[in-house]
């Protein structure tokens, strides 16, 4: 019994720097909760609000077009000319490439 008493009193003032020590190796990498998992977590949240936000800024261009389409005669009519290749019934079309 001597041995384990005198080991006791020599590493009796470690006990709660270990305990503490496992204590947050335990938090940092085990566990669903764990930081690392949280940080990934967090990595991958902020990527998705950045994709929101580039969606919303060609939603807003895209609604922009159509409003534009709907409310300009020229504008439409020359979306379809160009994109179309749509032509009034008296006219020829003549398509040049560019230089």
């Amino acid at each position: 019994m001597s041995i384990f008493s005198s080991l006791k009193e020599k590493y009796a003032r470690y006990i709660p720097a270990v305990v503490f020590i496992v204590f947050m190796v335990s938090l940092i990498c085990c566990g669903d909760n764990n930081y690392i998992r949280s940080c990934s977590f967090t990595h991958e949240i902020n990527d998705l609000k950045a994709e929101i936000k580039a969606d919303e800024d060609s939603t807003a261009i895209y609604e922009a077009r159509v409003r534009e389409l709907n409310t300009d005669r020229e504008s439409l009519e020359k979306l379809a000319r160009e994109k179309y290749g749509m032509k009034r019934e008296n006219e020829d079309v003549y398509i040049t490439p560019m230089p």
